[in-house]
């Protein structure tokens, strides 16, 4: 049985991750109205992953015997300056996500939970894979820029890294 501190952590990390969902879908909404259809198409397939890491923990609490929570989310904005500033507002949001995993990491150890601290392994090197793609996806936008047709060569580079979203989401560990 978790204790109740993990419990709490654990369940809070739910709604971040739900929430991380919807988040990149309002992005991937704002991306399709903007004629930007492969950072749409991205930004959907990563709140499919994004659902998919919501439900792993889910499951993980569930299997411990206690009660996993779901509980409301708030609205995500949905207007955006640019493609750049979505992807800015990805790798805050991800830079968040990444120090809530640690607090929880932390928390385990503190609380002598080896077996939550082991399972949380995962999404500690899946935290350290988000921040990368997200900070190359702006490294890719300042090289190509956003005049003329870079917009567009960033918007087919974007598309092409939707493989690798796909492939990281058939590398995720089945949901029990």
């Amino acid at each position: 049985m978790l204790k109740p501190a993990i419990l709490k952590l654990l369940n809070e990390q739910i709604a971040l991750e739900d929430y991380s969902a919807n988040l990149y879908l309002a992005m991937s909404s704002w991306c399709g109205a903007q004629k930007l259809s492969g950072s749409a198409k991205f930004l959907e397939l990563h709140s499919d992953d994004e659902h998919l890491h919501m439900r792993k923990l889910f499951a993980y609490v569930n299997e411990t015997g206690a009660m996993a929570r779901v509980g409301a989310l708030a609205e995500p904005p949905h207007e955006f300056e640019s493609i750049r500033d979505v992807f800015e507002k990805t790798l805050i949001h991800e830079q968040l996500i990444t120090e809530k995993i640690n607090t929880l990491v932390e928390a385990c150890v503190a609380e002598k939970d080896y077996s939550t601290f082991n399972f949380l392994q995962w999404y500690v090197a899946e935290q350290h894979e988000e921040e990368y793609l997200f900070r190359s996806i702006l490294d890719m936008i300042d090289v190509v820029g956003l005049e003329g047709r870079g917009l567009f060569m960033a918007d087919k580079e974007i598309s092409q890294m939707t493989q690798n979203v796909t492939t990281a989401m058939s590398s995720t560990p089945p949901v029990a």
